[in-house]
């Protein structure tokens, strides 16, 4: 896809020194913002709302327990799929020339009747991870829906917007909201999964799309490429947004039992979901590290001409 433009004129020098007045002040915000939780806590109404409240929206009585191992399976594949998604996405920001060009084979089940354009072989690679990302996610909606894990990530009740506040607010003060996410996400999980699998992945697909090859050089009044462009950018922010707090709260909040349920589909608090996790992250690494052009090359011929 195509990146969102973006002002060249900063020097690395003067990134860094952003970057310095930056991080305390975020440390400044963060430290208030839990000073500022912690005080409305102690309020009469906060008590009684938090009571009220707890944070977590009572789930249908035909709502399964448990992580199926499909579940577990798709979410190792998600991030790893993810990864590439974000890292060939970055390298295309960059604007930097190709290492190489791939051009279509124009021939079995892929044929179209205009001739294939060349691309180089980085976004060639965008598109792979895409496809295999958007195919990983159809098959973890029908799943999801075949199985009745949705009543799990779709809000059914109003009072999952209530919950949500109390469970941000127990976030923000520390005191981390009592849940069991084997049986019931809290609100705010709820809602922030939701928007990730029926939002922010859509909307990611749809702006892919129009900066895609077959599309970015069509005039579509009612989808300008700049907006779509624009967007696309921010939704990528906001999975990497996502993706930092998710894997910082699973950590924090119970890593041997939360990463089991993720796993290892179980709910237990053995080591065996840090294993997995452990040797995914090393075959994350792994990949990256060997997907360089050479390989990327080899990769790309068995689909088309690489010159």
């Amino acid at each position: 896809m195509i990146p969102a433009p973006t002002d060249s004129g900063a020097t690395p020098r003067s990134r860094w020194k952003l970057l310095a007045w930056l991080v305390p002040v975020v440390v400044l915000v963060v430290v208030a913002g839990v000073l500022f939780a912690r005080f409305l806590r102690e309020q009469p109404a906060l008590i009684d709302f938090l009571a009220d409240y707890p944070g977590q929206s009572a789930l249908p009585q035909s709502a399964p327990v448990g992580i199926p191992a499909w579940l577990a399976w798709q979410h190792g594949l998600n991030a790893f799929f993810l990864l590439f998604v974000v890292r060939s996405g970055l390298q295309l920001r960059r604007k930097q020339r190709p290492a190489a060009f791939f051009l279509r084979t124009n021939t079995g089940l892929l044929k179209t009747k205009n001739p294939p354009r060349r691309i180089g072989i980085e976004l060639w690679l965008h598109l792979v991870v895409d496809t295999l990302f958007i195919a990983n996610g159809v098959v973890y909606i029908v799943l999801l829906f075949a199985t009745g894990q949705w009543v799990r990530l779709v809000p059914t009740r109003w009072d999952i917007v209530p919950n949500a506040f109390s469970a941000a607010l127990q976030y923000a003060s520390l005191d981390w909201p009592t849940e069991n996410g084997w049986v019931n996400y809290n609100a705010l999980q709820v809602l922030s999964y939701f928007a990730v699998v029926f939002l922010l992945a859509p909307a990611a697909i749809a702006t892919g799309l129009r900066m895609s090859p077959a599309f970015v050089r069509r005039d579509i009044r009612w989808f300008p490429l700049a907006p779509a462009t624009r967007v696309h950018w921010w939704i990528l922010v906001a999975f990497l947004v996502f993706t930092a707090v998710h894997v910082f709260l699973v950590l924090a909040t119970g890593a041997l039992r939360n990463l089991n349920h993720i796993y290892t589909a179980t709910d237990s608090d053995s080591p065996a979901g840090l294993i997995v996790f452990v040797a995914t992250v090393v075959a994350m690494v792994v990949s990256v590290v060997l997907l360089k052009p050479p390989v990327l090359k080899a990769l790309a011929g068995t689909m088309g001409a690489v010159k």
